[in-house]
């Protein structure tokens, strides 16, 4: 009788002790922004090594990120555009950066390498607004001297979803060129006059890719790894500049992460003759109170440890990552704001 007392009571250890460690190997769920799934991906591929958790992270724009996460479908949402205090508070959402990388202008032009052209805010309105329709335009051949333009149609292709790669680019031509402003205006999702949507940046790039003279917008990550060409941009102090993580990193020196409500810092069109001006900052979205204090403590937990070893990987794929300082401040908020049901603090 004994014996078969301790050997249910190993039996019931046994299977209580799997599910612990199956509750504690549990996949992750996050949705949203197409601009860092790169870096996510990367990051994700690592720390199952490491820890045998894993990232299920569904790259399907910023709308639906901020979606999912206030219909509480997702552990985290992530946006490129920031959302704004108010709604955070409205939504009960905290809301952190998690990287920073650049929108970059593609094109499908033979003969023309990746950075030889020079474009600029001016140049990209009209081409967005339907007024400049072949690659030799004047417009275009003004800034480019010495450069084979060929006499072929420009396609344009945008983003079909909300996107925050959009909002990123819109913000950054409704910021340079006020005729963007009062005709397509920023956010994640505009009016476009003309043009084909693809479908995240994968669609974008994809259809870049299939149709000659095409020009759309993508982050750089998918220009670089797609062998697409992409142009130089004359920023906001009048310098053309080339997309690598030393241009975006120079359009965030100045960023006040600490004195801007939910740390919601847009960089688009930032002072620095080095800066790119199509730079931003990729968003994660968590719910303050965490129903699951443990799920919400492995989502922090993913990104602490993607914050401390993931920098080189970030920057193989030229993106920046967050600044030690601002870690700190990440980190501050989080003991500050996330709480599991009971209202203990989980970080």
């Amino acid at each position: 009788m004994r014996s078969k007392l301790i050997l249910k009571s190993i039996t019931a250890f046994a299977a209580g002790l799997a599910i612990s460690l199956s509750a504690q190997a549990a996949d992750l769920t996050g949705a949203g922004a197409t601009f860092p799934y790169p870096i996510y991906s990367k990051w994700a591929e690592a720390y199952k090594a490491a820890t045998g958790i894993g990232l299920n992270y569904q790259s399907i724009g910023s709308g639906g990120g901020i979606r999912q996460i206030k219909a509480k479908t997702v552990d985290f949402g992530a946006s490129d555009m920031p959302l704004k205090a108010e709604e955070l508070e409205k939504e009960g959402l905290v809301q952190f950066p998690a990287i920073i990388g650049g929108v970059v202008p593609v094109m499908n032009l033979d003969g023309i390498a990746p950075g030889q052209l020079k474009l600029t805010a001016d140049v990209i309105t009209g081409i967005h607004l339907g007024k400049i329709t072949k690659w030799n335009a004047p417009e275009i051949a003004a800034l480019n001297a010495g450069v084979n333009l060929p006499n072929l149609n420009i396609t344009v292709v945008h983003r079909a979803d909300g996107s925050g790669t959009t909002f990123l680019w819109t913000d950054y031509l409704s910021k340079a060129n006020a005729d963007f402003k009062n005709t397509v205006g920023s956010g994640t999702a505009v009016k476009w006059p003309t043009g084909v949507g693809g479908k995240g940046n994968e669609g974008v790039a994809a259809n870049v890719q299939r149709v000659k003279g095409a020009f759309g917008y993508v982050e750089y990550a998918y220009a670089k790894k797609n062998k697409i060409t992409f142009a130089q941009l004359k920023n906001r102090d009048g310098e053309f500049v080339l997309p690598d993580d030393e241009t975006f990193k120079a359009a965030a020196a100045g960023a006040d992460w600490a004195g801007t409500p939910g740390m919601g810092v847009v960089l688009t069109n930032q002072s620095g003759k080095n800066s790119w001006p199509a730079t931003g900052a990729s968003f994660i979205l968590m719910h303050k109170t965490q129903a699951d204090g443990l799920t919400g403590r492995a989502v922090l937990k993913f990104f602490d440890w993607s914050y401390k070893n993931g920098s080189n990987m970030a920057t193989e794929l030229d993106y920046v990552p967050m600044p030690p300082a601002t870690v700190k401040l990440i980190q501050e908020s989080w003991k500050a704001n996330f709480k599991d049901a009971s209202g203990k603090t989980i970080w």
